[in-house]
């Protein structure tokens, strides 16, 4: 049976107020839309994933090179974003579709199962939670109070029978607010589900609440160079007819990274998690030391903003390797090359890195924890 999950991030995000349009603003270390392509392609059941973006937003969709997905086109208004995510798969034999605002970010893998569940019986599935506060409505100037038992907060993703939301939606010149609007403007059975509390849409900008202030981290190492060893930096061989001695692979890039973000989690130091007298990290890879840390770091709700290398030899000319190590730093860390920036330096021939017998690193990282 096959279904596709309809993300929406084609609007103009006038509210948000943001040089970087919102679906491109970075939320718990990555860009926003990224939560929810990431989640849908976890869930494992969707035949297609679609995202239906901003034309004006082209340059930064590009510069994430998202794979696996379709990619959309949007519409002037909501409901032309939906139909043309809608009709990009028609010719898919499609019998369920889920549509999605990228605006939040937060829902979770179980919602997705019980809207799977639900539209086994019924066509148009939503979810929806209620609200603790008054309501009342006011209408020039009389003011009627609500029952808010029968008041719900409908939220996304929502799901349906394709087939008979396409038929409705071919009528674009009804603007909604969401797709379920379809289906009551038609008289149609809706069933409601417990939304998420968790599940808020990000609209504004102060929407993205940091619980902390950004915290800063230092991180500094020097191998010497040897022959007859191999040469790592940033996770990436570098071809030399001489490498760095050490314990493990003796990467200093990596080195300095983990003690940078280790300093700024306020979680020690490398020597501590990884001692150079246990055998079991003997020549290990720095990239599997790195990614243990970086899972104790997600563990405690820290999130990298931004890393900052400075490599220090006079020979490898780094500029050649830059991008690989941005790359597969990034990759390790969860974030984005641009959050990443390298610099290499010599020392004019001093000292022992001077003469090709050492190369240093020196990083500052910077991390924020969120709720």
């Amino acid at each position: 049976m096959n279904s596709c999950f309809i993300i929406l991030a084609g609007g103009e995000s006038k509210r948000f107020k943001s040089i970087i349009p919102k679906p491109y603003h970075l939320y718990k270390g990555k860009p926003l839309l990224l939560h929810s392509i990431d989640k849908a392609k976890s869930y494992g059941k969707f035949t297609k994933i679609v995202l239906v973006i901003n034309k004006k937003h082209k340059s930064y969709i590009n510069n994430l090179k998202i794979k696996g997905i379709k990619l959309i086109i949007g519409g002037k208004t909501r409901a032309e974003s939906a139909y043309k995510g809608l009709r990009s798969v028609k010719n898919y034999n499609i019998k369920n579709v889920m549509i999605h605002d990228a605006a939040r970010p937060n829902f979770s893998q179980k919602l997705l199962n019980r809207l799977y569940k639900d539209l086994k019986l019924n066509d148009c599935v939503i979810p929806a939670i209620q609200t603790a506060d008054s309501i009342k409505q006011k209408s020039l100037n009389k003011v009627t109070n609500l029952e808010r038992e029968n008041i719900y907060l409908i939220q996304t993703p929502q799901a349906f029978n394709y087939n008979k939301l396409l038929k409705l939606q071919n009528n674009k010149g009804v603007e909604v607010t969401d797709d379920a609007n379809l289906f009551v403007k038609a008289g149609k059975k809706i069933k409601i589900i417990k939304g998420e509390v968790d599940n808020n849409k990000i609209t504004i900008n102060s929407d993205i609440k940091i619980n902390n202030s950004i915290k800063y981290g230092l991180g500094f190492d020097v191998h010497r160079l040897v022959p007859n060893k191999k040469l790592y930096l940033g996770g990436v061989k570098i071809p030399s007819t001489i490498g760095t001695l050490g314990h493990s692979d003796g990467d200093p890039v990596l080195h300095a990274v983990t003690d940078a973000i280790l300093g700024a989690c306020n979680m020690g130091d490398i020597g501590e998690k990884f001692s150079d007298k246990d055998k079991k990290f003997k020549n290990i890879r720095s990239t599997i030391l790195l990614n243990k840390i970086i899972d104790e770091v997600k563990k405690k709700d820290y999130l990298i903003n931004n890393i900052d290398i400075n490599i220090i030899t006079q020979k490898p000319k780094v500029h050649k390797y830059k991008k690989k190590i941005i790359n597969c730093i990034a990759k390790i860390c969860k974030i984005l090359p641009t959050q990443i920036n390298i610099k290499g330096k010599t020392t004019e021939k001093l000292g022992v890195i001077g003469k090709e017998k050492a190369i240093a690193c020196e990083v500052i990282a910077s991390v924020i924890k969120y709720d």
